[in-house]
């Protein structure tokens, strides 16, 4: 199969959707890999290190789309890139349509293949091709939620872990799955006074277990929500519904009971975020004040730190890359359910029920694609 691997052009993307190494264990199982020139240097990986692995470079993203059977991306195709995307060509990425109709139309008309990470499902509901960057995104949270709560960055000036004879910041989190159980451990990790909160009780007795002795585990409802956000300095949106667009547990209404200088960061904004006032930003400018209350909402937060995410990416991706390259994208997802829960558009048609629903659009079994 011939591979693309097109140099991400959203605003401060700097990750690659393959290492060197990567494209080496497809290269020597006879495949053909072509990396946009400059793609990976962003990640520290330069064009030498590829060519050295032998894929081959190509000088642009159009020349990069045009010869690929399979493409592999980190984020979303953006405006334009939508003209470049063929009939029937692989698309494989993060996709998070259910947030965005605009790039769902526009993937319907492409008449491609969409193979999405982040609905690539095993049997226990786990989705590994999101796990990595859930993991840095649950970290960085914290990290930035830190950052922000700063005086100079309009945040209430308090110092996250606190000092002796000084109390620590209160920190809450809103989903208990990797995001909201790595944002607990750095939280907890820096000294905060920690509320993870889901609304599975076997989930959250497993954190009960695992979780150090300033993390405190309490059931996720709009009233205990409500009794919790007024004293909390930072909370973080880590609620995920696989595919679909994540519901809105903190309202607009909500902000006046919060203190000034409330740092809210929303993990779940590229599934149209679990905060109603959030709205994508980027790492150009990723904040915004509301009410007094900060916002972060940087819809591609693992961007910010691309070595370690493109790494944690191809180690998840490349054992699904081979299959799809090995035996094509129909054969692959038979013969592999996690796959197959992964397809989301086929040749203009949606066959991920949870995007259609999301814009009031037909969808049909993939079973007919296949």
């Amino acid at each position: 199969m011939i591979i693309g691997v097109p140099k991400e052009i959203k605003n401060n993307e700097n990750r690659v959707a393959l290492t060197p190494a990567g494209a080496k264990e497809l290269i020597k199982r006879g495949h053909t890999v072509y990396v946009q020139s400059s793609a990976g240097e962003g990640s520290g990986f330069p064009d030498s290190e590829y060519q050295s692995a032998g894929a081959q470079m190509l000088p642009t993203i159009e020349k990069t789309y045009e010869i690929a059977e399979m493409i592999m991306k980190v984020k979303e195709p953006i405006e334009p890139e939508y003209k470049l995307i063929k009939k029937d060509q692989l698309v494989f990425t993060y996709f998070h349509f259910a947030s965005y109709e605009p790039l769902t139309k526009a993937m319907m008309e492409s008449k491609a293949v969409c193979l999405a990470y982040e609905t690539v499902e095993k049997e226990d509901r786990s989705l590994p091709l999101l796990v990595p960057m859930s993991e840095v995104a649950g970290r960085m949270s914290v990290q930035e939620g830190a950052k922000y709560l700063e005086k100079p960055l309009k945040g209430r000036g308090i110092l996250l872990g606190g000092v002796p004879g000084v109390r620590p910041a209160k920190v809450l989190i809103l989903g208990g799955g990797v995001v909201g159980t790595n944002a607990a451990k750095m939280a907890a990790g820096m000294g905060a006074d920690v509320t993870i909160m889901d609304v599975s009780l076997p989930r959250l007795r497993y954190l009960d277990d695992v979780m150090p002795a300033n993390v405190n585990t309490f059931m996720s409802n709009e009233y205990n929500i409500r009794e919790l956000i007024g004293s909390h300095d930072l909370i973080i949106g880590a609620v995920l519904i696989p595919g679909a667009k994540a519901p809105n547990l903190i309202t607009r209404d909500m902000l006046k009971d919060m203190r000034p200088g409330t740092v809210l960061v929303d993990v779940a904004v590229d599934q149209g975020g679990c905060i109603e006032t959030c709205k994508p930003t980027t790492h150009e400018d990723p904040t915004y004040i509301i009410d007094d209350v900060v916002h972060y909402c940087v819809a591609n937060m693992p961007g910010a730190v691309p070595y370690t995410s493109t790494l944690a990416l191809t180690n998840a991706t490349l054992p699904y890359a081979i299959q799809l390259a090995n035996k094509g994208w129909k054969q692959a997802c038979k013969d592999n359910n996690e796959l197959k829960s992964g397809l989301n558009i086929i040749n203009g048609e949606i066959v991920y029920k949870a995007v259609g629903e999301a814009f009031n659009l037909p969808s049909t079994g993939v079973e007919k694609f296949l």
